[in-house]
């Protein structure tokens, strides 16, 4: 069995009358992000992971924000075409453990929502995703509530 390890990152400026979408759901707020997609950070960390690990080179690669067709896309959509890719791979997800920076809402009642909607797009099981929140003390642009970033470190297997 083939092991590895990946990482990804992902920012979006939040505005005033956006939605907020974090790990596939729709949380209620006065601002959302702002970007090509819906800009959940969330996925987009994961996607970044996946690929990464996989050697599949980044989100952006794949779907690219020059693209017009996927203004707007939801990316749960983005995440179910990145396990398409990781599968034809002869990749499985082993874990995902993940980290959403953003000062307000909280977001501890929303997590387990959040991993059901996960769970279901990438067909894994529940218990095989961490998502954690946290603030930054209102440093930086997270903490000024000017941005929301979101951290995922994915294990992928190979059976060979």
């Amino acid at each position: 069995m083939k092991i590895k390890v990946g990482f990804g990152y992902d920012v979006h400026k939040l505005g005033e009358g956006e939605e907020l979408w974090i790990g596939g759901i729709k949380v209620e707020h006065t601002k959302g992000s702002i970007g090509h997609s819906d800009g959940d950070v969330l996925i987009h960390a994961i996607c970044d992971a996946l690929l990464g690990a996989a050697n599949m080179r980044d989100i952006g690669f794949h779907f690219p924000d020059t693209d017009p067709n996927l203004k707007g896309i939801d990316s749960k959509i983005l995440l179910s075409k990145t396990m398409l890719l990781l599968r034809e791979a002869g990749y499985e997800v082993g874990n995902i453990d993940s980290t959403i920076a953003l000062e307000r809402p909280k977001l501890k009642p929303h997590i387990p929502k959040m991993q059901e909607v996960l769970a279901r797009v990438m067909a894994i099981d529940q218990e095989d995703i961490a998502i954690k929140a946290t603030t930054t003390e209102k440093l930086g642009f997270v903490g000024t509530q000017q941005g929301i970033a979101a951290y995922a470190t994915v294990l992928i297997q190979k059976n060979k």
